[in-house]
């Protein structure tokens, strides 16, 4: 044992090999560097394709309202409002938001939220609490911008060293508009 003691004493305050434990401590700590930004890296990805595919969906949807806005358009305007009995009435289709992002990024229901597993069955993330507001804008006003808002909540497990720490939630909101072109 005191031979061992003094082979690590002469280790460490020998000339001889003295930067191996600085060494060592450099490479652990640039490891838990790396594993950080990663993983920062992966949480950014995930939410920029989540928006993307949030954002395609909400286009769809004021895309197909198309047929709604038409009256307005070929008046010079875009709302939606059709003809009814008494003058107008407004005309506006939600569509299927969470229908279309299923889609796109291979969700599965879990009760009132969408999830998505990853190959070895952990998860990836959560969709949960969506809202869309469509802004019609108002009878026959010129220059008015038909959109969409829409705000989703995401949860995403954030993971260090294969372990998960704690659950990263953020509100997501997705802006798409409709305006006339001639």
């Amino acid at each position: 044992m005191r031979k061992c003691y003094q082979s690590f004493k002469r280790l460490l305050t020998g000339q001889e090999g003295s930067m191996a434990p600085v060494a060592v401590a450099a490479t652990i700590a640039m490891l838990f560097i790396i594993l950080g930004v990663s993983e920062y890296m992966r949480l950014v990805i995930t939410a920029a394709g989540i928006k993307d595919a949030m954002e395609s969906a909400v286009v769809s949807v004021v895309n197909d309202n198309y047929n709604e806005v038409y009256h307005g358009v070929r008046e010079g305007y875009a709302a939606g409002y059709e003809p009814d009995d008494t003058g107008f009435a407004a005309s506006v289709d939600h569509g299927d938001i969470y229908g279309r992002m299923c889609f796109l990024l291979g969700l599965e229901e879990d009760g009132n939220s969408y999830v998505r597993y990853n190959n070895s069955g952990e998860l990836e993330y959560r969709l949960k609490n969506l809202s869309v507001d469509i802004h019609n804008t108002a009878l026959a006003s010129p220059g008015g911008t038909y959109y969409a808002d829409a705000e989703v909540t995401m949860e995403v497990p954030v993971r260090f060293a294969g372990k998960i720490l704690s659950n990263m939630s953020v509100r997501l909101k997705v802006r798409a508009a409709y305006r006339e072109k001639f």
